[in-house]
C-alpha cells in the first residue's frame, strides 16, 4: 500500500514557476514508477509527466516539454514536478500517481494503482 500527498499548488501569474511535491508513505517506493496527471474543469484527466522507478527515464506530454521537469528522491520518498513558464492553460488539479507498470504504458491512467488527493494550480493571464 502506498499513500500519496501532494503539495505546492497555488495561484500564480502567467510566466511564473511552481514546484509541486508528492510525498509517499509505504514500502518499496523506489520500486514504483511515478507520474503527474492533471484535470481541468469539464475535462478528462490527462497525463503530464512520468519517471521510471530508477529515475533514469522520463516522459512528458508534448505541451509541457521544455517547461516542466519531473524528478524523484528515493531516499526521501518524494517526487517533484518543477513547472516553469506557466500558462493559463496549465490551470488544473494536479494529481500524483504511483504504479508498478511496464515502461511503455506510463502515460495511461490505468497503469497506476495509487493516487493522491490532488493540488490546485491556477495560472492567471
Amino acid at each position: 500500500q502506498v499513500q500519496l500527498v501532494e503539495s505546492g499548488g497555488g495561484l500564480v501569474q502567467a510566466g511564473d514557476s511552481l514546484r509541486l511535491s508528492c510525498a509517499a508513505s509505504g514500502r518499496a517506493f523506489s520500486s514504483y514508477s511515478m507520474a503527474w496527471f492533471r484535470q481541468a474543469p469539464g475535462k478528462e484527466r490527462e497525463f503530464v509527466a512520468a519517471i521510471r522507478w530508477s529515475g533514469g527515464r522520463t516522459t512528458y506530454e508534448d505541451s509541457v516539454k521544455g517547461r516542466f521537469t519531473i524528478s524523484r528522491d528515493n531516499a526521501k520518498n518524494t517526487v517533484f514536478l518543477q513547472m516553469n513558464s506557466l500558462k493559463p492553460e496549465d490551470t488544473a488539479v494536479y494529481y500524483c500517481a504511483a504504479g508498478l507498470l511496464s515502461w511503455g504504458t506510463q502515460t495511461r491512467i490505468s497503469g497506476y494503482d495509487y493516487w493522491g488527493q490532488g493540488t490546485q494550480v491556477t495560472v492567471s493571464s
